[in-house]
């Protein structure tokens, strides 16, 4: 029994291994991967759920009462028969469902890495703001603006300004409640805890502009706690970080 099962897992490595080489380290945008993983479960919903939906219409039509006095028959089943109806169709179904499993943990592992050299950036969470603290000392913030009434009129302040072209790791930690960090356009998310570091890490390939926000609710102004990730060209961020270093 033990070198049966020994050997289920091992086959079931092979095809892991197999399905996902180790040429997949070295992506350094998992942004791509991450959509073909959320459509391929898509897909998988959709196609699973039309089964369902065929096969219920049908048992709906066949099985339906023909008078009131008719009166439905049972078919004996035998053990085998009953397992083989049970164990099947869950197998057939939840295949896929173990493939896109194992898809996600190993683009979930290849995510946590982080690629060397990449430009390292403290991040702290507060009600309800963010401070982006860089380097050389530099500290860009966004805060939630009031006016003299308390009325939110905006967002101030940079935010997240980063250099095109070269990995970006986050170190992030929270003063005061759990807060999470956001950013949609690069599919990368992660909790801040007071008293704990946490991280993530991103490739700002495309000079431009990223909302990220706050995704664990907070507080009273949780909804307006987001900003701009501003990718600049390495020129204009290095003048960015002189002139706000100046400043």
């Amino acid at each position: 029994m033990r070198i049966k099962a020994f050997s289920v897992i091992a086959g079931a490595a092979a095809v892991l291994a197999l399905a996902f080489p180790g040429d997949a380290l070295a992506l350094n945008d998992h942004t791509p991967e991450w959509d073909k993983v959320w459509m391929h479960l898509l897909i998988d919903v959709g196609v699973i759920g039309a089964i369902f939906l065929v096969v219920s219409i049908y048992f709906l039509l066949a099985y339906t009462r023909k008078s009131e006095d008719e009166v439905g028959k049972l078919k004996q089943m035998s053990f085998g028969n009953s397992l083989a109806w049970a164990l099947i169709p869950a197998f057939i179904f939840m295949a896929d469902d173990f493939y896109l499993a194992a898809q996600g943990w190993k683009l979930w592992n290849d995510q946590r890495r982080v690629p060397e050299g990449a430009y390292e950036i403290q991040v702290t969470g507060r009600m309800w703001g963010w401070d982006f603290a860089y380097p050389n000392g530099v500290i860009s913030s966004s805060d939630v603006e009031y006016d003299d009434s308390g009325k939110v009129t905006g967002i101030d302040g940079d935010g997240l300004v980063v250099a095109q072209g070269k990995p970006v790791v986050l170190r992030m930690s929270s003063t005061d409640v759990v807060h999470s960090f956001f950013i949609p356009d690069f599919r990368i998310k992660e909790d801040l805890m007071p008293g704990r570091i946490t991280y993530l890490w991103f490739n700002p390939k495309d000079a431009g502009k990223h909302v990220y926000t706050c995704t664990e609710y907070c507080g009273i102004d949780h909804s307006r706690m987001y900003g701009n990730v501003t990718i600049l060209p390495q020129a204009e961020f290095d003048a960015w970080l002189a002139s706000q270093d100046e400043g």
